[in-house]
């Protein structure tokens, strides 16, 4: 079986947190959805997906070096950034 450079080679918790964040960014409109091609903004979508992200840091803490703890909750206090800001703009 070849190898599949779309992959990262390290699979730890920051893969998981993109994974999960990118989604979160799609929802929010900051990413173009993949399937559509277009950004559109999901509100409800994207507080899913950072509460799937808060789940993941309550249910890992104590388990996490400090790198991958400042990892998601740097990435979590960014996506709760931009979702503040586009829950207070009219979306079309």
């Amino acid at each position: 079986m070849g190898q599949n450079k779309n992959y990262p080679e390290k699979r730890d918790i920051r893969a998981i947190v993109i994974l999960l964040a990118t989604q979160g960014m799609i929802h929010l409109g900051e990413i173009a959805d993949p399937v559509h091609g277009q950004k559109t903004v999901h509100i409800e979508g994207a507080k899913f997906f950072i509460d799937l992200l808060v789940e993941l840091k309550n249910k890992t803490r104590g388990n996490l070096d400090a790198d991958e703890t400042a990892f998601i909750s740097d990435t979590l206090k960014n996506l709760k950034k931009i979702i503040a800001k586009k829950a207070h703009t009219p979306h079309g």
